[in-house]
């Protein structure tokens, strides 16, 4: 019998974070199938060609993952990011996508989702503390 350490660590070297990686995914592959996990984004640029909101996520299993939406502040209020998730899940329909998820602890960002057709699924109360933390889901 081998004897194992256990090692806990804030620099983690990248090899150990791939073979991690790998090793979920290969897992998770023989367990429900391969996720065919593609990057998706949504940029939108300014007339000088300036990135002033964007969406970075995924979809993996029929499902689109919203991973990170910003808007630059002087270009809130204007709808973008309700404009982008529109955007970004056409294209995860294109995908043969079939739900979409996200999570914040914005309460306007909250509202925008809800507006946008998200319910929240789940909640994560003090996450950060003084705010909730809510997973909101969408069929698409």
């Amino acid at each position: 019998m081998s004897i194992l350490s256990m090692e806990v660590t804030e620099t983690p070297a990248a090899s150990d974070l791939d073979r991690i990686g790998k090793g979920l995914t290969s897992f998770n592959e023989a367990d429900v199938g391969p996720a065919e996990r593609r990057p998706l984004a949504v940029l939108v640029h300014d007339s000088d060609g300036e990135l002033v909101a964007g969406i970075s996520g995924y979809t993996a299993w029929g499902w689109l993952y919203v991973q990170w939406l910003w808007v630059e502040e002087d270009q809130r209020g204007q709808s973008l990011a309700g404009q982008m998730l529109e955007n970004a899940e056409q294209e995860a329909r294109q995908r043969g996508c079939h739900g979409a998820y996200i999570d914040t602890f914005n309460p306007h960002a909250l509202h925008v989702y809800q507006k946008a057709g998200y319910t929240v699924f789940g909640t994560l109360p003090n996450f950060p503390q003084g705010r909730t933390r809510s997973f909101l889901c969408k069929d698409l």
